[in-house]
């Protein structure tokens, strides 16, 4: 859809200023203590009320209002993807699905190195599934528990655990949001993603072969720590499986938006949390009684909003013409293997998902083997620095005073060379696709 050029335009000159005051502020969250949603909502609703006044002075107000209600459709995908998805995650937390999990780890009695490689593995293939910051912190608290009184081990474990999950994240359309953004944009098929299954795994087996050698080659004091499930886990787990199932199906057979195969797996969640809650009338068992509306109310609203925010600011700055002539420096001036690299290199201090939507955005002219690259160094990139993804600054906090900034830039030459392995692996691979 055609636009003004604004880059030069006093509205896109004030629009920058508020983008990077509003990223700065969520950068600095930690120390701020403002939720990183509040900066961005406020910036994208100034941006866009800028745009609005800019093209009304140019007499083209239909046409401001006809990019805006194209973002408006493309959030509200996303928003109701991810609203199911946090809610069946929810819901297995609420009925103690990840802490059998943890439980069983602990309880397995292997050595520190051993553990190591099945952490890495295990966080591996969960983020494919669920979101790579839901599954750093779930197995966070397993490395925590496992590593008590091994500082070394915890620290080495959370840098694998931010690499596996990132990783894990690349290869799937459930597993980041930056994958999910390609997929619902149709650049990439739901099953070419797992093109760079391989590349994806090597990303996190290289500097896991290197820093395994630094774990202490002895095992952790044995834990009995016996843990049951709430009645129904399993029925969620399975649901959660078919939801991803409809979701899919919705996608590539009937050509629907995903977010309506998660809807109606939402619904089957909450027949099923019907069925427990009268069982557990009939029974008097409290723990049987499911309430799925409390669990969609316990969403993290502060995430979903941020993504609008980043959504919508970082989509105005295109209105505007910035990411044309940013597209124009990167994709035209060094092509686009180059400007796909140097991308997944800023993820390392930037978000990756304005990255991605930025990318998106420019809509670069480019082979399936490029956008598997950019989903690629996108996704794995902000493993370099703990700072990069929120797998990373989850898991700071969460080990707090342990795994650090300083800690992982220890391993960063490490991580920096699975990043650099592993698009490698992707050149060579899937050559036949450029």
């Amino acid at each position: 859809m055609e636009t003004l050029d604004l880059t030069r335009h006093w509205a896109g000159y004030a629009s920058l200023f508020l983008f990077v005051v509003a990223y700065v502020l969520v950068i600095f969250e930690e120390t701020t203590h403002m939720r990183k949603s509040k900066p961005v909502l406020m910036a994208a609703g100034l941006i866009w009320g800028l745009i609005g006044i800019a093209y009304a002075q140019a007499g083209l107000s239909d046409m401001a209002h006809a990019r805006a209600a194209e973002m408006i459709g493309e959030y509200g995908e996303l928003f109701l993807f991810l609203l199911v998805a946090i809610t069946f995650v929810n819901t297995m937390e609420e009925r103690r699905t990840f802490d059998v999990l943890r439980a069983r780890l602990v309880g397995l009695g292997l050595g520190f190195r051993q553990l190591f490689f099945l952490m890495g593995i295990l966080t591996f293939f969960l983020s494919s599934v669920l979101d790579n910051l839901t599954t750093a912190l779930v197995m966070g608290a397993v490395v925590l528990a496992i590593g008590k009184g091994n500082p070394r081990f915890i620290v080495l474990t959370c840098i694998s655990t931010v690499v596996a999950a990132n990783a894990g994240g690349a290869f799937s359309p459930f597993g980041d949001i930056t994958t999910l953004m390609v997929w619902q944009k149709e650049k990439l098929g739901f099953f070419q993603f797992f093109d760079i299954f391989l590349p994806s795994l090597v990303n996190l087996l290289v500097p896991a072969a290197i820093m395994v050698f630094a774990i202490p080659n002895e095992k952790p004091k044995s834990q009995d720590e016996a843990v049951r499930g709430k009645p129904g886990m399993s029925g969620v787990v399975v649901l959660f499986a078919v939801t991803i199932a409809l979701a899919v199906c919705f996608k590539n057979f009937l050509n629907l938006p995903p977010a309506l195969g998660m809807m109606l797996g939402l619904g089957l969640l909450q027949i099923w949390s019907y069925v427990l809650k009268m069982r557990g009338r009939r029974t008097g068992d409290e723990d049987m009684v499911l309430d799925a509306f409390q669990l969609v109310a316990r969403v993290e609203w502060d995430t979903l909003l941020f993504f609008f925010g980043i959504i919508f600011a970082v989509g105005g700055l295109g209105v505007l013409g910035y990411l044309g002539f940013a597209s124009q420096v990167l994709y035209t001036g060094l092509g686009p293997t180059s400007a796909n690299i140097i991308i997944g290199l800023l993820s390392a201090i930037v978000d990756n998902i304005p990255l991605m939507f930025a990318v998106l955005t420019m809509d670069p002219s480019m082979s399936d083997a490029q956008w598997l690259l950019i989903t690629l160094t996108c996704g794995t990139g902000g493993s370099i620095l703990s700072i990069g993804s929120a797998a990373g600054v989850a898991l700071m906090g969460q080990a707090r005073g342990v795994y650090t900034f300083g800690a992982h830039l220890k391993w960063a030459w490490a991580v920096g060379l699975g990043y650099a392995a592993s698009i490698q692996v992707h050149l060579w691979l899937n050559s036949g696709l450029f």
